[in-house]
């Protein structure tokens, strides 16, 4: 059973960091396609990060590039997002997602996606 576990959200002031963390159990960890996503309130879900853990090959979306780093943990099996310089617009729920079967594309499209963590809020107040 896949199984992707979240922490680390939370209160921030604008300009402040957080490191976002995501367990994941149930697959092979250390090859697969990950990705972080936000969904703010009466907004789509949208892709923030994606990495290949077995490469760390990374995208990012335009919005936080520079300011926000994905990176993987393979002997921990755990996903970090690192959020620097946040901004009031980057408050939204958080999600882990991993593309836990078959043959995975690192992408910022939900739907290629099969498993999801339960989210973790973040606000980030001006």
């Amino acid at each position: 059973q896949v199984q992707l576990v979240e922490s680390g959200g939370g209160s921030v002031q604008a300009g402040g960091s957080l490191r976002l963390s995501c367990a994941g159990s149930g697959y092979i960890y250390s090859r697969t396609c990950m990705g972080w996503f936000r969904q703010a309130p009466g907004k789509e879900r949208e892709g923030v990060a994606a990495i290949y853990t077995g490469s760390r090959w990374t995208i990012y979306a335009d919005s936080v590039k520079g300011r926000f780093t994905i990176f993987s943990d393979n002997a921990a099996n755990t996903l970090y997002l690192q959020m620097n310089s946040l901004k009031p617009e980057d408050t939204a729920m958080y999600y882990c997602a991993a593309q836990s079967s078959g043959a995975c594309a690192v992408t910022l499209v939900a739907g290629r996606y099969n498993s999801w963590g339960q989210g973790t809020q973040v606000t980030v107040s001006s």
